[in-house]
Formats: structure tokens, sequence, C-alpha cells
């Protein structure tokens, strides 16, 4: 795909659902007695695996536009699927359906994509076996295929390695079902808090501290309406558009400003970004609210610690940003990069470095020197990951010369309507 520079970005949109309430909320609805009704729910690539997989083992899941209703019979409804569970690109399916799978009473087999084959599976697995399941995969369950087969699960005090919202949710999941035991999950830092908010919707009791999240076995889930916010991990592809390209103007409409998401925010600000922040009084489970970012001075800041937690999935197109900032914005602690769809800081400092980015792999993250001009007239690839393909695009806004961008069809994954989007607001 042929990308130019444009002149500005002005308008208003609303980005997708949030990809990762979008996947719990089927999961949980799946699980819960009744039926639910989730509304803007994401109709990319990796939540439709999540709502495949329910259906082959038996959950009734009609899917329509924005629309998803699930007809849930409890844990006791889910049968043994008799094909493999499929979960293609998406690693959110593939641990939080171990953690159901943990305890159902039959045995299921998990596939995915070359990518999905790449990612370790034993920060998952290795507590599930913990707590009793039987699971088999590549290099003693480290990565997919994994077979598993439930088992009667004890409730474990578990002190995990990485702050990861996939093992904490996957090891809570498995937790719910054993026989009134407690099961515990301790952080480094915390992660985003999607499960614990949306089982509490469900009418489960989670309990919280600072770095920790606690569930009690034999609870059951009662269902629920869901109204999926907009991701705010896909807003800050356009947040980071509105702050660099000239005489900008974007508002983006219903973004979901959960605590533990909103890192690209704090940075935004911290760089000295144009930024209006509205929430929306009356908040459910999740809270939402309009943003409108402007074409600003930014200045180069260290990001680590306590802050990569909460922007993960933002950092490639934050070092786009830094491309932009005065001075050099040096990103650490973000080890967890290396194990995403690709390696993120290899490929995100390949990439740039490709349309006259200076930027430099670390061990943990990476250095970018500002300010920049990105000079195009090169392909760049995507590599099969939806946020580096999204961020390359945002990037051909800024480039002196077109980019050619290969398979920018894996945007599909998390926004399926991104060059529509991008369309619109091009002036």
């Amino acid at each position: 795909m042929k990308l130019s520079k444009v002149n500005s970005l002005v308008g208003t949109i609303e980005v997708p659902g949030d990809k990762s309430i979008s996947h719990r909320a089927v999961m949980f609805g799946a699980l819960a007695n009744g039926k639910t009704e989730v509304s803007n729910f994401l109709m990319g690539a990796d939540c439709l695996s999540t709502v495949s997989c329910f259906q082959k083992m038996g959950v009734s899941i009609e899917v329509g536009e924005g629309l998803v209703t699930i007809e849930g019979k409890g844990y006791d409804g889910l049968v043994e699927p008799s094909e493999i569970l499929d979960v293609g690109n998406s690693g959110t399916t593939t641990r939080l359906i171990l953690g159901i799978l943990a305890g159902t009473p039959f045995h299921s087999c998990i596939i995915g994509d070359e990518s999905i084959a790449r990612r370790p599976m034993s920060r998952v697995t290795k507590p599930l076996k913990m707590m009793g399941a039987a699971i088999e995969g590549r290099e003693n369950g480290q990565y997919t295929p994994i077979a598993i087969r439930g088992g009667n699960l004890q409730g474990i005090n578990y002190q995990s390695p990485v702050a990861s919202a996939q093992v904490k949710s996957a090891i809570l999941l498995a937790g719910l079902q054993t026989n009134q035991e407690e099961t515990k999950v301790t952080e480094p830092h915390k992660s985003r808090d999607h499960t614990e908010r949306m089982l509490r919707a469900f009418g489960v009791e989670v309990e919280e501290d600072a770095y920790s999240a606690t569930i009690r076995g034999g609870q059951s889930l009662q269902a629920t309406n869901i109204f999926v916010p907009g991701d705010i991990s896909s807003a800050a592809f356009f947040l980071v558009a509105g702050a660099i390209v000239p005489n900008s103007e974007i508002v983006l409409k219903n973004v979901g400003i959960n605590p533990t998401r909103t890192g690209i925010l704090d940075v935004l600000k911290m760089m000295g970004a144009s930024i209006e922040i509205t929430p929306h009084n009356g908040q459910a489970f999740e809270p939402m609210a309009d943003i409108v970012i402007k074409t600003s001075t930014l200045k180069g800041i260290t990001i680590g610690g306590d802050f990569i937690p909460k922007l993960i999935d933002e950092i490639p197109v934050i070092a786009l940003l830094a491309t932009q900032a005065e001075g050099d914005t040096i990103i650490k602690d973000a080890s967890e990069l290396k194990v995403k769809e690709t390696n993120r800081i290899d490929t995100v400092v390949g990439e740039l470095s490709k349309i006259g980015a200076t930027i430099t792999a670390t061990d943990d993250g990476m250095i970018i020197k500002g300010k920049t001009s990105l000079k195009g007239n090169a392909t760049v690839s995507s590599h099969g990951d939806h946020r580096i393909g999204m961020m390359l695009a945002i990037a051909s806004c800024l480039t002196e010369e077109p980019i050619e961008l290969a398979d920018a069809k894996s945007i599909d994954v998390s926004y399926p309507n991104f060059f529509e989007h991008l369309s619109f607001l091009t002036k």
C-alpha cells in the first residue's frame, strides 16, 4: 500500500471498541448464566477468534453489526470441542482460554498462527499446572500447539514475575473453578484491570490491593449487558497523529480511560501536547471520555518503571511521537515488547530507521533522538503486527516522500476501518 504526506488531520471520529474488553465480554458471557448482549464489540480478527473458540465449545453466540449476543449456560455448559481451537493471532484468547480450560472436565487443543507459535505460554501454563491442570505443548508447554485437560484445581498464592493482565486473568479464571478456595496473584507492577472490573459486573467478588488480586472459587457469573468503550490503544495512533501532523485538530469520542491504560495520555501531557480530556459522567464498570488533540510543540522525556504496564501496546507509536520531540526520549524497562506479535523493540527500530529516524535499540527499550525529519521513499513492513502497521501509516503523514507499507492487512486485527478514518480526517 502506497502512503503519502498529508497537510493536516481534522475532524471527529469514534475508534473501534476496546479489544481487551471485547475479548472478555464474550468469554465471561459464555461462562455466565443467561443472555449477555455486548454492544460496540470490536469486529476485529482477534476478537472473532474468541467467538469462534467458544462456539466450538457449544456456546450459542450471534454476531451482528457491532452487537454480539451470547447465551451462557455457566462453566458446566461448555462441551468438549470436536475441533482444534484456533486462536489466530490472539495472545489474549490463548492465555485467557487456558485459564478457563484449566478446570473443565474435558480435553482441548489450542493452535494459532505463526506469530502465536513464537510467543511464550509458560508464564501461564506453569501456574495453571501448579493448580492441577494437565497441559502439554512444545518445549514442555512453552509454545503452541498446546493440549490441555482440566483437573480438580487448587487455589494458589502466585507471585508473578511479570506484570501481565493476561497471566493474572488466566489464573483468576482458573481460581474461580476451585472448591471455595482463594487464589491470589501478586505482580511487580499493577497491570490492566479489565478482568477484575468485568467480573464484578457479572456478579463475582474480587478483592484488590496495590499489586494483587484475590478471587474465591465456586462463584458463578450472572449475565449482564456490556457496552465496550473505544479502545485507547487504537485511539493512541490518532492522538499521536494529531500532536505531530501540522495544522491538526482531532476529536476522539467515547474513548475508554481505564486508569491502568492511560499511560499514553500521561506521556502526551509530559511531552507538552495540547490535549483536552472530558470524562463522561455516570459510567458503569469502565470510564470513558471525549479527547481533543491538537498540533503541539513536544519535548523528549524518559519513560520507564510503573509507567510501562500502562502503555506497553502504545510504545511503537510513542517512538514515532518521540521523533518529533525536541531532545532525546528514552524508553526503558520494556523488555516485554520482545514477546509481543513481533519483537517490537527490534521491529520499531528497524522500520523507523528506514525512513530517517535516529533510533537505537537497548536491552529493554530504545533511545530516540529528535526532532527528526522523516524521509520516506522506502518500503516498510508491519511484519504481521497490527500496531507496527498503524504506526508506520501515521509516520507516512509526515514523510517527505511516499512510503510503501507491506502487509497492511494485519491492521484488521484491531482496527478494521483504520484507513477509512485516516482518509476521513485528511484535509
